[in-house]
């Protein structure tokens, strides 16, 4: 039988390795407009976010917006938007990301309750579905095409 990654990469994935937090959370690395972070992939997140303090480190472009963002734990919270930016995951890149900005402080405030490092934001399900993502938990490794 033909091995996963094998067969991906005759479809044209790119393959992404990924860490398992302490927390369970699924920890990757990735690039915004060049520049390095460290993001939850999530799921469950319909889209991919950053702090506050994104804004200047990843030289987004922010906009208000009317949407409120909800999930972790908390609800009601303002929100930015980013629109354009360049993500880069190992050798997958898109350059229209949309990048939700709102208050990061609760999710790694709860990272740093079981002594994991804070995270520069999430990637979500926005990146996933463009990428078609196949997740190989065992092995930790995101596919995206």
């Amino acid at each position: 039988m033909e091995e996963l990654q094998d067969f991906l990469k005759e479809k044209k994935y790119k393959k992404i390795k990924f860490t398992v937090l302490k927390t369970q959370h699924l920890l990757i690395k990735a690039k915004i407009n060049g520049v390095n972070g460290t993001f939850i992939l999530d799921t469950g997140a319909s889209n991919s976010c950053v702090g506050f303090e994104g804004i200047s480190k990843f030289q987004l472009f922010a906009e208000n917006s009317e949407t409120k963002a909800a999930g972790a734990g908390a609800t009601g919270m303002e929100t930015q938007v980013s629109k354009s930016n360049i993500l880069q995951m190992s050798r997958w890149k898109t350059k229209s990301l949309m990048v939700i900005i709102f208050d990061m402080s609760h999710v790694n405030e709860a990272l740093n309750s079981y002594k994991t490092k804070a995270v520069d934001g999430i990637i979500g399900a926005d990146v996933l579905l463009q990428g078609k993502a196949i997740i190989d938990y065992s092995n930790h490794y995101l596919y995206l095409k």
